[in-house]
């Protein structure tokens, strides 16, 4: 098999797309589906019912696919699916799913998960999403297109994290996160929006001064934080404020950071 190293281990069963390149060392279960250019730098172990999309590298000693970090988990038949043109740097752990949590843990396209980074079962990663060396999502989180998880941070599990959103370095996530806003600090508080990323994304500046109307009417707003978020989409024709609305009133098993007073 081209492009396959001498060493690798590929067992009966899987399946191998076009132009992989398979390094030394590496681990290929039978249940693995690789689509085609998916390069496994070395000492890669890919296992489970785990499929990985084109173009996808994967770099040295990552564990891709193997069963939940969960005591529940009694060897039932659930899956991994990675899209495509990921980056999984070196020492990542992506667990498949459980039963209980629907079966299937899912990352989407274009993602880079830097060093160290885990994925616990049935985590639902988006698009575009950046997760900083030593980052977690534990088990059942969420996290929306075009997050950045900082480094050496956590998010709890059941946490969902809206589309656009930024936590800093260092931070724990016990709680959900409104799309585009900006969490900091040890136990994760509230901070803003993501100016800076939302400018970078080319948002217009009305949409953006609508986000800051939004924003301040949630943290200074009368009655409840559920209140504070239906007001705020009342006639407002931003579809970026209407994101957060729908997030806010969307179901969640978890609470939501508040904007700091």
């Amino acid at each position: 098999m081209n492009g396959v190293h001498p060493s690798a281990i590929i067992e009966d069963g899987a399946q191998i797309g076009q132009d992989c390149i398979i390094g030394p060392f590496c681990h290929v279960g039978p249940q693995v589906k690789l689509g085609d250019r998916v390069e496994l730098k070395s000492h890669v172990v890919v296992t489970g019912d785990t499929s990985i999309g084109d173009d996808t590298v994967v770099f040295n000693f990552s564990v891709i696919g193997e069963i939940p970090q969960d005591l529940k988990f009694s060897g039932e038949n659930t899956r991994l699916e990675i899209g495509k043109r990921n980056r999984i740097r070196e020492h990542v752990t992506i667990n498949t799913g459980t039963d209980g949590g629907g079966g299937v843990t899912r990352i989407g396209d274009d993602c880079l998960l830097m060093a160290g980074v885990h994925v616990a079962h049935d985590v639902q990663i988006g698009n575009r999403v950046i997760m900083v060396n030593h980052a977690g999502a534990a088990g059942h989180c969420i996290v929306e297109d075009d997050v950045i998880v900082g480094g050496i941070s956590g998010l709890h599990q059941w946490v969902r994290v809206g589309r656009g959103a930024i936590i800093g370095a260092l931070t724990m996530v016990p709680k959900d996160v409104i799309p585009y806003g900006l969490v900091q600090a040890s136990r994760g508080e509230l901070d803003g929006l993501n100016l800076v990323g939302l400018k970078r994304k080319g948002v217009s500046r009305e949409d953006i001064s609508a986000l800051r109307a939004a924003f301040k009417e949630l943290s200074d707003g009368e009655g409840t934080f559920m209140d504070r978020a239906s007001r705020i989409g009342e006639g407002n024709e931003s579809d970026y404020v209407q994101q957060i609305v729908d997030f806010v009133t969307g179901h969640s098993d978890r609470s939501f950071l508040t904007p700091r007073k």
